[in-house]
């Protein structure tokens, strides 16, 4: 049983794209489809951020390499697509895992501040999808796209309010693209993590009377840590996942069974 799960699961073979993966949480997705036994190429814009996750990486037998690139064109993307496959001889999985957020409130975010933020989140994964499913469809490769979204996608949270909104259009995104692919047997998927803190969020977001709020909602009664949400990663990007196209998997500690 375990060699047939072993296989079932397995990514050899694989290359997997993690932009954003200079992150901590896409960083933390890069370092499990590593494990997993693909080769991992993490994307940011700064080299030095992915060189301890790479370091960790290469410790435990991984392999993955560091290429820049900013989403906020095509063109970038469509660069980075090609170098990917120039370097790696091949792309499988994208982790479309960029974003950027904002505490501003709703009657003091000005325009540009808005439209940045949808830029980065929104837009920044519909060109990942653009170049990457190009690639996919052009080579009749069976890729697997896993869009980054969250809970607030799903239910609106005070503070984060473009944010929130953005990534509910990821969400819908991601199961139009599902529809469009899946004929040509490229799935496209959102995982929808609950609260996982980063040191922005514990900075900007996160008072003490909030997390009261956050852990009483939480039926788990805690905060998720970045490895936990590498279970759902890999399988999503794995041929366990074979079936599975337009879904949000929710990684929330069951924040949204919660009502009252």
């Amino acid at each position: 049983m375990s060699e047939f799960l072993t296989e079932l699961f397995s990514l050899d073979g694989k290359v997997a794209v993690v932009i954003g993966g200079t992150g901590e949480l896409c960083g933390a997705m890069g370092e499990g489809l590593a494990q997993a036994g693909a080769e991992v190429v993490l994307v940011g814009r700064s080299e030095k951020k992915a060189a301890s996750r790479m370091a960790s990486i290469a410790e435990k037998g991984g392999k993955s390499r560091f290429i820049a690139a900013d989403v906020g064109t095509r063109a970038a993307l469509d660069t980075l697509c090609n170098e990917v496959v120039a370097q790696c001889g091949r792309a499988d999985i994208l982790v479309n895992g960029a974003g950027v957020n904002s505490p501003t409130p709703i009657l003091d975010i000005t325009e540009d501040e808005f439209a940045h933020i949808l830029d980065i989140n929104l837009a920044g994964v519909l060109r990942g999808c653009q170049s990457f499913g190009t690639y996919f469809l052009d080579n009749n490769v069976p890729g697997s796209i896993i869009n980054l979204g969250s809970i607030s996608g799903l239910n609106p949270l005070s503070r984060v309010f473009t944010y929130s909104a953005s990534k509910g259009a990821v969400h819908n995104l991601s199961r139009n693209l599902a529809r469009e692919w899946a004929p040509h047997n490229v799935r496209v998927n959102a995982l929808r993590p609950g609260f996982f803190p980063t040191e922005w969020n514990r900075k900007n977001f996160i008072t003490p009377d909030r997390e009261a709020t956050i852990l009483g909602h939480t039926p788990m009664g805690r905060y998720g840590e970045p490895e936990e949400l590498l279970g759902a990663v890999i399988w999503l990007a794995s041929d366990a996942a074979g079936f599975v196209t337009g879904a949000e998997i929710a990684v929330d500690g069951g924040f949204t069974a919660m009502t009252i």
